[in-house]
């Protein structure tokens, strides 16, 4: 009888799971939000249309990037390995740091103080900001509300849940994204059924400059955020050189084809002047169809979404966590398999418990705002590494990414463009965002030196 390693993940996950964790990644309240700053940086309809397909075709990119890496390494950590194979044990740690400090955690407070909110809606109180009691720890202040205690209630669930062991967390994060998709393709169908002939739009007689076509793409990318998602748990899909690939693919197409559509059906009910700066784009669109039910309907999809969202991130982020515990770099314990759940137990304590500390501090939507960008820029430094792989002569027979060298290659060169970009039109929310990801420096020295060890490439294979 086979022992199960008490450093190792079993494989228990198919390539239509890990293409859930994907989908609901990605999927998030931004798609309802995002199209009206989208408006007010291009000039026409068929601009952002072409926007969104551009940054579509740029995840795609990324994904089969992605994919050869994950085969190549179908390991626990997703950019933490690549970026430890190729960058060193250093780069490695700061991207694990940045997902660790505001990632992960930083977003998963985001939205479950979001769910509170909208469930204020249907439950009362639940997200009233009212502060219960309040002190001082240092520079940082701790606040207690209503809202904040149903935020850290629906955080600590979803991570029991998780930790029990993959299949409990892989039957709540199927069943939340299939009734996710579910809403937004019967949102979409009905709304084309309903919507009328829609008038005919502004002439623009002028085009937008490349630079407006980059700067809105970042918020075009910050959508599609989470394409990447399958690598994560790479270590815990069957067959990973064949069923990773096959989930990116499947699961950042269906964002694709579905964003398309949402995006051309706001489009179709709302003329384009009326959506430039507009904030609840999904609900304007639904009140032109539906009439004023559409915002409670709207906020019931909207805590789906967000559920849906949490417990994927709940789910990928412990992973990256629990491949750096391995290498000496984290918390020991995070190593550690829980023997009877199989599940990297302390990691997801350990997220579960700053989540909670990011809520009552408050600090989570300054952290996501310096750090924002830090998401483009790891992604393109894994991209990279792909390069540096093939030309070490390590890449992988079982998948080669579709496109090489042309489409990583843009995908690096332009998400460096908006790096860059990001650095010279908002300098102080960049630098402090790169002050986030220096603070890790120290600590991964002091960490290594704490622990004795760095231990690199454990050649946990597929």
């Amino acid at each position: 009888m086979t022992v199960p390693s008490p450093t190792r993940l079993d494989r228990r996950l198919g390539p239509l799971d890990a293409s859930a964790i994907v989908i609901s990644n990605v999927i998030g309240v931004g798609i309802f939000t995002t199209p009206g700053v989208v408006a007010e940086m291009l000039p026409s309809s068929a601009a952002m249309l072409a926007v969104w397909a551009l940054g579509g075709a740029l995840a795609f990119a990324g994904a089969l990037a992605y994919a050869e890496l994950a085969a190549w390494r179908p390991q626990a950590g997703g950019e933490y390995v690549y970026l430890r194979e190729s960058f060193g044990g250093l780069a490695a740690f700061l991207t694990g740091w940045t997902s660790f400090v505001a990632g992960f955690s930083g977003a998963i407070a985001f939205g479950a103080v979001a769910v509170a909110g909208y469930l204020d809606r249907f439950v009362p109180g639940a997200g009233n900001a009212t502060v219960i009691a309040g002190w001082n720890i240092g520079p940082f202040g701790v606040v207690v509300s209503t809202r904040a205690l149903v935020a850290i209630a629906i955080i600590v669930a979803l991570a029991l849940v998780q930790a029990r062991g993959v299949r409990p967390g892989r039957m709540l994060q199927n069943s939340l994204t299939m009734v996710t998709v579910g809403a937004l393709v019967a949102f979409v169908i009905a709304g084309f059924i309903v919507a009328r002939v829609p008038q005919p739009a502004a002439v623009v007689s002028h085009r937008a400059p490349v630079s407006a076509w980059l700067i809105a793409l970042v918020p075009v990318m910050f959508s599609y955020t989470g394409w990447n998602a399958a690598v994560y748990v790479a270590e815990e899909v069957r067959n990973p050189t064949r069923n990773v690939p096959l989930a990116l693919a499947i699961g950042t197409a269906s964002v694709i084809t579905l964003y398309m559509a949402l995006n051309a059906l706001y489009l179709r009910v709302v003329p384009r002047e009326e959506l430039v700066g507009a904030i609840g784009v999904g609900e304007l669109a639904a009140g032109r169809l539906f009439g004023s039910a559409a915002a409670a309907m709207f906020a019931a999809v909207a805590i789906l979404i967000i559920l849906s969202s949490l417990s994927a991130w709940t789910l990928a982020g412990p992973r990256v966590y629990f491949a750096m515990a391995r290498d000496g770099v984290f918390l020991p314990a995070a190593a550690r398999v829980h023997p009877e759940y199989r599940t990297p137990a302390v990691a997801i304590l350990a997220q579960t418990i700053w989540s909670a500390l990011l809520v009552l501090s408050g600090t989570f939507e300054q952290l996501l705002t310096y750090i924002g960008f830090s998401v483009i820029l790891f992604s393109a430094l894994a991209v990279l590494s792909l390069f540096f792989m093939r030309i070490r002569g390590k890449d992988t027979d079982t998948f080669r990414a579709w496109g090489y060298p042309w489409a990583p290659a843009v995908f690096c060169v332009v998400s460096f463009a908006i790096v860059l970009n990001t650095i010279l039109n908002a300098p102080g929310p960049a630098c402090a965002g790169l002050g986030v990801i220096a603070a890790g420096v120290p600590i991964y020295w002091w960490t290594k030196a704490r622990n004795g060890r760095h231990t690199v490439g454990l050649g946990v294979e597929g």
